[in-house]
């Protein structure tokens, strides 16, 4: 009686070690992956959430999450007022959920320079704030690789060339956020 005890003991203790080794395996392997995911994997997976904050250093945008870019996040504030945001000046994201989306090819191309080419394209009147909340009206006249110029104007005004006061060149790394007025 005592020997089969003996042997019911260690096999049950082979047993608890082949449960411990497969639970730090998982483990291991659940960090190695959520090592590889990105701020726009985890931001693709809340898109439709309607209480994300991005926080700059200046301000923060908070809304519904309405897509987003490798570099660029769009959050609508109010309804039909989205706003434009750059990962770059983003410090901190409030209100995501769990989970993570791999993007498709197409969506990993469709950069900062795409979605504001989109915005220039509509001629739309908007306000562009730098990482530090400094805003400042007009129409996006360009996007070139790593910047946007914008021909300043008042935001009760169309542009034209009397109604501009003035041109800025923003480079991306300094741009916050792009919003249609």
């Amino acid at each position: 009686m005592r020997w089969d005890r003996l042997f019911d003991d260690l096999e049950a203790q082979l047993a608890l070690d082949d449960v411990r080794e497969l639970e730090a395996e998982v483990a291991d392997r659940t960090r190695r992956e959520r090592a590889l995911l990105d701020v726009h994997t985890r931001l693709l997976a809340n898109v439709g959430s309607s209480h994300v904050g991005l926080r700059l250093p200046a301000r923060v945008v908070a809304g519904c999450l309405v897509d987003v870019g490798p570099d660029w996040a769009l959050v609508e504030t109010a309804p039909g007022r989205p706003v434009l945001v750059a990962l770059a000046a983003v410090r901190a994201v409030s209100g995501v959920g769990p989970g993570a989306l791999t993007p498709s090819v197409v969506a990993r191309r469709f950069g900062l320079g795409a979605a504001l080419r989109a915005v220039s394209r509509d001629r739309a009147v908007v306000e562009v704030a730098d990482v530090d909340g400094q805003g400042v009206t007009g129409t996006i006249d360009v996007v070139g690789a790593d910047h946007l110029e914008l021909a300043e104007h008042a935001s009760d005004e169309v542009r034209r060339t009397a109604n501009v006061t003035g041109r800025l060149l923003v480079p991306f790394w300094s741009l916050g956020s792009v919003r249609r007025l």
